[in-house]
């Protein structure tokens, strides 16, 4: 009895090392089980030859598949592409100024420049990074928080406050000013090379700690680095830029000499301050209609902090729709984009894949989003931008939505979200505080509850592996489509 309650004290198993260890009688349990379930060899069968979600796929639910909408905001512009990046924060936010901006320029088609604002987004990353090294230089190594910020010093990814932070400080402009370059549009290796930058920053930051003057020089020296790193991997950001045009009426307009700030407020018409970010966090620890942060979120030191209002997922279908129907804007948005879709089509339908038949096991997480967030099976991991929404018998029933992957897919890259995906894997938008109610403003100005920065509501900002798995994964799905046409070839010939 003693030993049990010491074990148990101790949070150790009382099982003996042969229960705990996998045996062979166990294993020829499972095997037998496999082989007598006809369907599981069936599927063995279609799986280790073909991609796991063309078996898996729900035939009806593609041929349901409907792309007209009720409302619909965006009428003939182009949908973007981050390529392989994290950016999808900057391109949802930017293309949410867009539609303003070709209406004050009377274009069809524009485009800010995001790597403008990827530029001082890294640059503002890298200096709050080393603040926040400053912060904890008392603090161990081993410590959690530490280990985590040395662990992702700086990532592609991003929040709504962020890049409002961003436009507020650094204006922007148009891409011809600031183009992509290969490293914008693919940047993994400039990002171990910044992140080793600031690990030695780090580490020498944290020996002269103390000494005020070594500090400031230090820090200063690091800097430099990392803007050096920048400027040959993205190119030297604008200062001003000779601006002229021609209109989609032939009308041909020049503004002359313009700042990025100049421009930033002539052609964008939305005025960020009213913007707020709500989220729905479903968790027994987070209370609904209070505000919440995440500790050391965030890239410009001193600029408006990342916070959120965390309501229920009605509440969140509700702001979102009237911001389509009645302020015709398009919703800046965050989710997991990485569950239960298929990219050809550009859908995302919680039905659309039954992997429990497949596979003859169950998945109970699946339809519970607060046990998902708690045991890591789920965060935000991708921004977009909701452009229509379908209306019938005054029920919402699907979501358009302009993705930033390019126009290969779905609707020449506007893609489709049904209104239970909604509710399961949608966590965030940004709007107009005026349509919220007065209970849920008066929160706004409540101390927020902090999270440690781990914590999965700040993951978007941690973000530079989705985007690039998104290219990963079309790569496989064009080699598994020329292989299966050398098939159909080679059997033709034969």
């Amino acid at each position: 009895k003693k030993k049990k309650k010491k074990s148990e004290k101790n949070g150790t198993s009382n099982s003996t090392p042969n229960d705990m260890a996998l045996d062979p009688s166990s294993t020829e349990k499972f095997l037998k089980h496999f082989h007598s379930q006809k369907h599981l060899k069936l599927a063995q069968n279609a799986v280790t030859v073909s991609p796991v979600g063309e078996i898996a796929v729900d035939r009806q639910r593609l041929q349901a598949v409907d792309t007209s909408f009720s409302v619909k905001l965006d009428l003939g512009w182009r949908a973007t592409n981050q390529k392989s990046s994290g950016r999808c924060w900057l391109f949802a936010a930017l293309n949410l100024l867009r539609p303003g901006a070709m209406q004050q320029l009377k274009v069809k088609q524009f485009e800010f420049s995001q790597n403008y604002l990827f530029f001082w987004d890294k640059m503002e990353r890298a200096n709050f990074f080393l603040e926040a090294i400053l912060e904890t230089a008392g603090c161990p190594l081993a410590d959690r928080t530490v280990s985590f910020l040395l662990e992702r010093p700086i990532d592609d990814g991003g929040q709504w406050n962020m890049v409002a932070a961003l436009l507020k400080k650094y204006g922007c402009v148009p891409k011809p000013v600031m183009p992509e370059t290969e490293s914008s549009g693919n940047t993994r290796f400039m990002n171990s090379i910044l992140k080793s930058k600031l690990r030695s920053g780090a580490q020498e930051l944290r020996r002269v700690w103390g000494d005020a003057k070594a500090v400031s020089a230090t820090k200063a020296s690091v800097l430099q680095g990392i803007f050096n790193i920048l400027c040959v991997h993205l190119g030297t950001p604008p200062t001003s830029f000779d601006w002229q045009w021609q209109d989609s009426d032939g009308n041909f307009h020049r503004d002359g000499e313009t700042t990025p700030q100049e421009f930033f407020k002539r052609y964008t018409t939305l005025n960020l301050d009213n913007y707020v970010c709500v989220v729905n966090d479903p968790r027994p620890t987070s209370p609904m209609h209070r505000t919440f942060t995440v500790q050391y979120l965030g890239n410009v030191v001193g600029g408006e902090p990342v916070s959120y209002l965390n309501i229920s997922i009605a509440e969140m279908k509700a702001l979102a729709r009237r911001t389509l129907e009645e302020e015709k804007e398009p919703v800046w948005f965050g989710c997991d984009s990485g569950k239960s879709i298929h990219r050809k089509l550009g859908l995302w339908d919680d039905e659309i894949y039954d992997y429990e038949t497949l596979y003859d096991t169950e998945f109970p997480l699946r339809h519970d989003k607060a046990s998902r967030l708690l045991f890591g099976e789920t965060l935000m991991t991708h921004a977009m931008l909701f452009t229509g929404v379908d209306i019938a018998d005054d029920m919402t029933r699907r979501w358009r939505v302009e993705n930033s992957w390019g126009d290969q897919n779905g609707d020449k890259g506007f893609y489709v979200i049904t209104d239970k995906w909604f509710d399961q894997h949608m966590f965030e938008i940004a709007v107009n505080k005026k349509l919220l109610s007065p209970e849920l403003v008066a929160q706004l100005d409540a101390n927020p509850i902090v999270l440690p920065p781990w914590d999965p509501m700040g993951a978007l900002a941690r973000q530079e592996a989705m985007a690039l798995r998104t290219q990963a994964d079309d790569a496989v799905q064009s080699a598994c489509a020329v292989q299966h046409e050398q098939q159909a070839a080679a059997a033709a010939a034969a």
